[in-house]
């Protein structure tokens, strides 16, 4: 039993022949029809190629002739033609049949086949010492003379196919057909294992090229010749070819563009073709045998740049995300409502925002609120504080740099902070303290969207949101050169001006308590005591007073150096009662050394604000035994800042 065949998936099958064998074939396809539609075609050479031509859809996937058929129209037909051959019992058989039938026993036999007989044959024939004469034949009309010519030598039967056996007894020879029923089925047998053959590697093809067509680089397969196998439409389109044409072809005849470039061994090179920049890969197409052929894959330079740059981003440290959230923005006076409105508002925007604020007022963190609400939160948020590097290292840190861009570059190059917020939050603090240099390059970034390593000449595109941050005027800054007019306003789309501690002193004590509350968590002499802001505020009752009325010249982080040092005090006390006025002067005497409060309105609002801040950096010395380091830290400002206020003062 043979496995049933879906009806629509059956091969189809063409049995070509004329007379006898059509007749055979006739008689045998009965026995197909489970497994292929077979259809019977009564006609021969030219015949057949113009019916399939003509087929159209309905074509055959195999076609199964005789000898001289098969031979003329396997060069003539784009598929697959099977032969019959007769086994050697139908050779013995026929001669038999051939040797009865002729009355003379001096009478020679004759075996003709279309081309020269096969060897085996003939040893076959030899073997069993039979008197056979051997003939054979190319074409219809070289048969009739071969047929002719052996009745003129007296041979009296003729065995061979249809055509030759159809032109003996027109000849009044003796004429007895060489194929039998058994390889009739062998050649049926053959055609559907050929069909199923043809399917599968059709399918693998088909596999293949879905894999082509779907791979980002361009990809050619060639054969031992240099002959395309296959290549996928974004090569083709590369190269300026027809894809399904170029198969079969010699791949330089059709891309000359390529001469000279690809490589002449395995592995890479770099080439352009059609003004477009390629690493050219070369590797083995293995499969078949020994030097089968041999892949090219055409990757465009700037796709392996990026595809390098975003690895190296990958790579830098994971650091870059957002730690606070707005709910850390401790305060519920006005001001601060009127802060977070606008956080909530600019959070649904991609525009550039300038936050505006003195030192320590909690600009970054205003700056990550606004992230962790946008849609950029699950990217980057990536701070650098443009005051704290050197001219060069800034640009290097900004903007990355290429290997070998300058003494001391790091092999393979390096990405930098803008390539590592890409998609995310570029928070640029101290935007007033960027070198005028780097401002033009700042500003190319932000209006173009891309930006270039040093060393490189190549940009990169990013999607970054930028938020930058100053507690400088930039408008005095603009008015005196120090800072680019066109960056300004690019950078001043939004923006938020943060108020001083001094303008929102309701807020001094929750901030307090919360800051305790952190210390407390560093500090295990406190867990047990101050578990939370209540606790705390409980603590800093006693002290409220004195705290509100400072002006905080330092802001909160000011604030958080005097916690710091509260926080100290208590560890060292069991006592659960509140802090002192008394225990605050001692640790903190600035917040007490403020005379010029009372002074009466002479005095502009500059003046006030530059005697406040005199009369805190003396107090801050005397508690710090002097150590201006320790000043600068409590403060929040740099020892130049410093300086400069003492001279001022």
């Amino acid at each position: 039993m043979h496995p049933t065949a879906d009806h629509a998936d059956r091969p189809r099958i063409w049995a070509c022949g004329i007379s006898r064998l059509s007749d055979l074939f006739l008689d045998i396809a009965a026995e197909y029809n489970d497994r292929a539609e077979l259809r019977v075609v009564t006609r021969g050479f030219e015949d057949i190629v113009r019916e399939i031509d003509m087929a159209g859809p309905q074509r055959p996937d195999v076609v199964v002739a005789g000898g001289s058929n098969g031979a003329y129209l396997k060069p003539r037909l784009s598929l697959p033609v099977v032969v019959i051959n007769p086994t050697g019992f139908d050779v013995m058989h026929a001669l038999a049949r051939a040797r009865r039938a002729v009355a003379d026993a001096a009478q020679p036999v004759a075996l003709v086949t279309h081309g020269d007989t096969p060897e085996e044959v003939r040893r076959f024939v030899a073997a069993y010492n039979m008197d056979v004469v051997f003939a054979s034949y190319a074409s219809r009309q070289d048969a009739e003379s071969c047929v002719l010519d052996l009745r003129d030598r007296g041979v009296g039967a003729v065995v061979g196919p249809g055509l030759v056996t159809d032109l003996a007894a027109r000849a009044g020879m003796q004429a007895v057909f060489l194929y039998s029923r058994d390889s009739v089925r062998a050649a049926f047998d053959t055609a559907l294992e050929v069909v199923q053959a043809t399917r599968r590697e059709a399918q693998r093809r088909q596999r293949l090229d879905n894999l082509l067509q779907h791979l980002r680089d361009g990809v050619v397969a060639l054969d031992a010749q240099g002959r395309v196998e296959a290549i996928n439409e974004r090569l083709a389109t590369a190269l300026g070819i027809d894809a399904k044409q170029a198969i079969g072809q010699p791949l330089l005849s059709i891309a000359p563009n390529l001469l000279g470039l690809l490589p002449d061994a395995d592995g890479d090179t770099l080439g352009t073709v059609r003004g477009v920049s390629y690493v050219i890969h070369r590797g083995p197409l293995a499969g078949m045998g020994a030097a089968d052929g041999t892949v090219f894959t055409f990757q465009e330079s700037r796709a392996v740049e990026r595809l390098d740059r975003t690895l190296r981003s990958r790579q830098r440290p994971q650091q870059f995300s957002a730690r606070y959230r707005l709910d850390d923005l401790v305060g519920a006076s006005p001001p601060m409502e009127r802060v977070r409105t606008l956080v909530r508002r600019y959070a649904r925007s991609d525009a550039t925002v300038l936050v505006l604020g003195e030192s320590g007022t909690g600009k970054e963190m205003v700056a990550q609120s606004m992230h962790e609400l946008s849609a950029r939160r699950d990217f980057p948020f990536v701070a650098i504080n443009c005051g704290a590097f050197p001219e060069a290292l800034l640009e290097s840190e900004l903007f990355g740099y290429e290997e070998g861009a300058f003494t001391g570059a790091r092999k393979g190059g390096k990405a930098g902070l803008i390539e590592a917020a890409h998609r995310g939050t570029l928070f640029l603090d101290e935007i007033g303290e960027m070198p005028l240099p780097l401002q033009s390059r700042l500003l190319r970034v932000l209006q173009e969207r891309e930006v270039v390593r040093l060393g490189s000449t190549e940009p990169t595109s990013v999607d970054i949101r930028v938020v930058a941050a100053t507690h400088r005027a930039l408008t005095d800054a603009v008015e005196a050169g120090a800072f680019r007019a066109d960056l300004y306003y690019r950078l001043n789309i939004l923006s938020i001006a943060l108020p001083p501690l001094r303008e929102r002193p309701d807020d001094v004590m929750p901030l307090a308590a919360e800051l305790l509350v952190q210390a407390a968590r560093r500090e295990p002499r406190l867990l047990l005591r101050i578990a939370d802001t209540d606790e705390a505020a409980h603590l800093l009752a006693g002290i409220a007073a004195p705290l509100q009325r400072y002006t905080w010249p330092g802001n909160v982080r000011e604030l958080q150096s005097v916690v710091e040092r509260i926080a100290v005090e208590l560890a060292d006390n069991d006592d659960a009662s509140p802090l002192t006025q008394d225990v605050l002067r001692m640790i903190a005497p600035e917040v007490f050394a403020q005379t010029a409060r009372g002074r009466g309105g002479a005095q502009t609002l500059r003046e006030r604000s530059r005697g406040v801040e005199a009369e805190a950096i003396r107090a801050a010395l005397a508690a710090h035994g002097g150590d201006r380091d320790a000043v600068c830290a409590a403060l929040g400002i740099s020892k130049t800042t410093l300086w400069r206020r003492l001279q001022a003062g």
